[in-house]
This record gives C-alpha cells, structure tokens and sequence, in this order.
C-alpha cells in the first residue's frame, strides 16, 4: 500500500539525494515537503528568511516531483506574504503552502490576500493547529478560528495535529462540508493526524474521528524534521500502523489514512502524479481523483469493526491474538521512550 507523508520539515540542511534514501527507507512513496522556518536562520518573524528557505526548498524538489511536493511558507504578518506565495508557486514551482498562526489570528483581516491567493490558485493549505509543545501559546490556534477559509472555497486546507486538544473542534469544522454532502474528496477541510495528542489519548481521538467523520477526512503526516534516518520517519509510521491494528481498520480505511486522503488534497492524479503543467489547476472534482477510487468505502470503511473502534479498555482479560493481549495497548496509553513528546510540532 503506497503512502504519502503529508508534514515533513525542511531545515535547509537536507539535500534531495537524502531525503529520497530516507523515504525509500520508510516505505514511503510521496514526501510533502515544507520550506524551513524553524531552524537556525531561518524564522516566521523574518520574511528574507523565509523567502531563502522558499527557494532552497524549490531546489531540492526540481527534477523529484514525482516524491517531492514543495510548500512555501509565508507569514501574513508581512505586507508581501501574498505577492511571495504567487512568486513560489508561479516561479519556483511549489505545490502548497504551510502557515503557522503565532502572533496573529486565522480570522485577521492581513491573513485575507495570502488566503486570496491559495484559493485562487487552489492550493492545498496546511495549517498548524491546536496548542505548541514548544512554549509558545496556543491561543491563535483553535480550530474554529480557521472557518475564515471558507470565504476562499479554493484553498484546500488541512488542520495539523487534528487540533490537540481541540480535538472536537477541529472534528466539527472538517464535519460541517460531511453534513451538506460534500464527499471527502472534495471537502475543504480534513485533519493531518500527525500526533499533537499525547499517547495516553491517541487511541481514543484517532476513534472518534473515525467514527464521526471517516478515513477520508483524515491523513498521515509524520510532523519528522530533515535531514533525519528512515527509521526516524518509519518509527513515526509504525505508531500510525498500530494504531490502525488496535482499531481493527479494514484495507480501505487504511488506503485512505496513507494515501487517498493526501493524494485528493493534493490534486494528484489516478497515477499518483501531479497533473501535467501547473500543480495549481486541478479542481475539486480533479483533485479527488484518486482518492475517488476509495472513497466509496467512507462511511463503512470501519464496518465489521466498528465494535473494535468503540470497545473500551477491556475489563477481563482479552482472547490470545487481540491486540490487547499485547502490551501495545499499555504503550499506547501509557507512552515509551518511544512515544514521547516530539522537541517541536509545528
């Protein structure tokens, strides 16, 4: 089963021929990409930085487009965040664009011309959101604050760390597109479940929005930062990979999680690929092309295992073979050296 990872941190210090051994290393087909803006040198105060780390992240994906989807930064606080997001996406060829919410709302006034373009030019957004391990404060954060996008239907965004710990939250912003019958595919908001709930909780989240929204609003990302080994990026899969087996997911909630989700927000086409010429053209209906493939199996994709999904901490011991008879259950509560909090999470 192919994967996209959908939240990798550039630091301005990897090189393609890295990169690409690391997701080969993990099993990963598809890396998305985002320009540096938490290293040394680089920062989302300093637009000439960011600027820098746009261009070194166009670099590093030409001639890889095939497994490397580029995003630019921009930080709206700057007057010409919108005229660099069109400069990285017309001229160096990014795919997307991250922003992080610190020291300024999603529904702020100045985030308007950034928003203008990505959905002009229906780009695939991805947002920080929820709280910061690093210090910084939350408050800019909560996904209800993102509903401002949809005044720019175009952008396709994509709520980071489901929004720990507004994790309802974030469950009803990405619900409000299933509630009129918009199909995954071409819904505007869907979750990266990249982990912002501590493990004692990540069981019971990835479950509920499960339940109440499907596999097809929900993508992996593995939140890793570059340059790092492909058992860093494949450590951050496997967590993903027990989680779906404690929850007893079928083939094709687990197709849509790796790769079906991502593949629709990203407009690649039925071959994986980014449609020929501008990565900035697919319509909604385009950009679920491959994701329409399963996206049929949404609302069931958890059928005839639903009373796994929803089965409480067993109070009896569990049957040889369960998962919970494994000591995986203890670890996904409880945490290991393994399961800690990652330095940053942006």
């Amino acid at each position: 089963m192919k994967i996209i990872d959908a939240h990798l941190h550039c630091s301005g210090r990897e090189d393609s021929g890295g990169v690409l051994r690391a997701l080969d290393e993990a099993g990963i087909e598809r890396g998305v990409l985002l320009a540096p803006f938490l290293s040394p040198g680089h920062a989302l105060g300093d637009a000439a930085s960011l600027r820098r780390g746009n261009a070194h992240l166009a670099r590093l994906v030409r001639g890889h487009e095939d497994r490397l989807t580029g995003f630019a930064v921009v930080d709206p606080r700057d007057d010409h965040a919108a005229q660099d997001l069109r400069h990285a996406i017309e001229d160096l060829g990014l795919r997307g664009v991250k922003m992080v919410p610190t020291g300024w709302y999603p529904f702020e006034e100045r985030a308007r011309g950034v928003y203008e373009v990505a959905s002009s030019l229906r780009l695939p957004v991805l947002f920080h959101s929820g709280i910061f391990i690093d210090g910084r404060s939350g408050r800019f954060c909560r996904p209800v604050y993102f509903e401002a996008l949809r005044d720019h239907p175009g952008a396709r965004v994509a709520l980071a760390h489901m929004g720990w710990p507004w994790t309802d939250e974030a469950l009803a912003v990405a619900l409000i597109d299933r509630i009129h019958q918009v199909p995954p595919e071409r819904a505007q908001f869907r979750l990266d479940i990249s982990f912002g709930p501590p493990p004692p909780y990540r069981r019971d989240v990835l479950a509920r929005m499960l339940e109440v929204l499907g596999p097809g609003s929900l993508q992996f990302g593995s939140d890793c930062f570059l340059p790092c080994s492909g058992a860093h990026l494949r450590e951050r899969r496997d967590w993903v990979q027990d989680l779906m087996d404690l929850l007893g997911l079928d083939d094709a909630a687990r197709e849509h999680i790796w790769w079906g989700t991502a593949a629709a927000w990203l407009g690649l086409d039925a071959s994986g690929r980014l449609p020929a010429g501008s990565g900035t053209e697919a319509s909604g209906t385009a950009a679920g092309a491959r994701s329409g493939a399963v996206s049929g199996a949404v609302s069931g994709a958890v059928s005839g295992a639903e009373g796994q999904v929803l089965r409480p901490a067993a109070a009896t011991p569990p049957p040889a073979g369960d998962p919970e008879s494994t000591g995986l259950a203890q670890r996904l509560r409880a945490g290991s050296p393994g399961w800690g909090w990652m330095p940053r999470c942006c």
